[in-house]
C-alpha cells in the first residue's frame, strides 16, 4: 500500500513537472503575439499621424452628406409655383407659392424669409431677376396652375432691392401670369407671358411687353380672349427670339377644359414686334397645355413638351 502511494505521488510529480513547460510555451507564445499586435498598430498610427492632411480649394457643402427632403415652405407657403436664383450665389433663392406669396433663403434653404406678405395677394405664378443686376425682382401674381382652387393674381410687381420693397406695375386684370423674361442687356425690356382669367373668357390674355421698366405696356402677341400663355422663353443667346406657348383653356369647378385649334408655339426673331405660329414637326390637330425651355449650352436647342392627344416631347 505504502508502495502505491509512493508511485502515486511520483507520477503526480512527473505530470506536474511536464506540463509546466508547456504552459511556459503557450504564455510566451501569447505575449509574443501580443507584442505583434501592438507594434504594428503603433507603427499603424505613427503612418496616419504623419499623413498630411488632403487640401481641397473648393467650399464645403453644408448639404453634401443630406437626402432631397422637404426644406420649405411648407403649410404656410402651399405649393411651389415659382422658383428663381442669383447666378453665382448657390445660396441665394426666391420661391413663389401657390397660395403663400414670396420667400427667399440665403442660406441654401435653412431658413425662410416671407417677403411679400404685405401685398395685395398671395398667389405667385412667376418670378424673374435680371441678368444685369440681380437685385431687380419682377413677380408675376396669379398661379400658373389651374386647379379648381386657383387664386386669382393682382398684376405685376418690381423690387429694386432684391425684394425689401415692392411696387405694383400694372396688368391688373392679367388674372395669372406664368411668365417673365428680362433682357439681359436692358433690364427695362421685359417681357411677361399671361394666361388670363381661368373661368372665363378675357382679353388681357398673350405677350405683353414693357421698354421702360414696367411704366407702360404693350399687348405684342394675342390670339383670343381664351387663349392665354402657358410658357414664354427668350433665346439665351439672342434676346430678339422669343418663343411662347399659347394654351386655350377654361376651368370649370368639376373640371378642366383643355386644348384647342388656336393654341400651338409661336415665334418671333424682331423682339416681339411679330410672331409666327410653328408647323413643321408639330401636332396639325388640337393642343393644350405647353412647357418650352432653351437650352443656355447650345440655345439653337429649344424644347417644348405639348398636351396632345398622343403627347410630343
Amino acid at each position: 500500500m505504502q508502495t502505491f502511494v509512493k508511485l502515486t505521488s511520483i507520477l503526480v510529480l512527473i505530470l506536474g513537472v511536464s506540463s509546466s513547460p508547456l504552459l511556459a510555451q503557450k504564455k510566451t507564445a501569447t505575449s509574443a503575439a501580443d507584442k505583434t499586435t501592438a507594434k504594428a498598430e503603433d507603427s499603424k498610427a505613427e503612418k496616419t499621424a504623419e499623413k498630411p492632411a488632403e487640401k481641397s480649394d473648393k467650399p464645403k457643402d453644408p448639404l453634401e452628406n443630406l437626402r432631397f427632403r422637404n426644406l420649405g415652405p411648407a403649410v404656410g407657403g402651399g405649393r411651389v409655383s415659382a422658383v428663381a436664383g442669383v447666378p453665382g450665389k448657390p445660396g441665394v433663392y426666391y420661391v413663389g407659392a401657390a397660395g403663400g406669396g414670396v420667400w427667399l433663403t440665403q442660406d441654401g434653404g435653412f431658413t425662410w424669409k416671407p417677403i411679400f406678405e404685405k401685398e395685395s395677394t398671395a398667389s405667385i405664378g412667376a418670378i424673374a431677376l435680371a441678368p444685369s443686376n440681380p437685385s431687380l425682382v419682377w413677380v408675376g401674381t396669379g398661379e400658373k396652375n389651374p386647379r379648381n382652387d386657383v387664386i386669382t393674381g393682382k398684376g405685376i410687381y418690381f423690387s429694386p432691392d432684391a425684394g425689401a420693397t415692392w411696387k405694383f406695375m400694372g396688368l391688373r386684370d392679367a388674372g395669372q401670369i406664368s411668365n417673365i423674361e428680362i433682357d439681359p442687356s436692358d433690364p427695362n425690356i421685359v417681357f411677361v407671358g399671361v394666361l388670363g382669367h381661368v373661368w372665363g373668357p378675357n382679353v388681357d390674355r398673350g405677350v405683353f411687353r414693357t421698354t421702360d421698366g414696367g411704366k407702360t405696356w404693350q399687348k405684342v402677341l394675342f390670339v383670343d380672349d381664351e387663349t392665354g400663355v402657358s410658357s414664354l422663353v427668350m433665346d439665351p443667346g439672342n434676346p430678339m427670339v422669343l418663343f411662347a406657348g399659347m394654351w386655350r383653356m377654361r376651368r370649370y369647378p368639376w373640371m378642366l377644359d383643355s386644348g384647342g385649334t388656336t393654341g400651338g408655339i409661336f415665334r418671333s426673331v424682331d423682339g416681339g414686334n411679330t410672331w409666327t405660329k410653328l408647323t413643321e414637326g408639330l401636332p396639325d390637330t388640337a393642343t393644350g397645355r405647353i412647357g418650352l425651355a432653351a437650352a443656355p449650352s447650345n440655345p439653337r436647342h429649344v424644347y417644348a413638351l405639348v398636351e396632345n392627344k398622343e403627347g410630343l416631347l
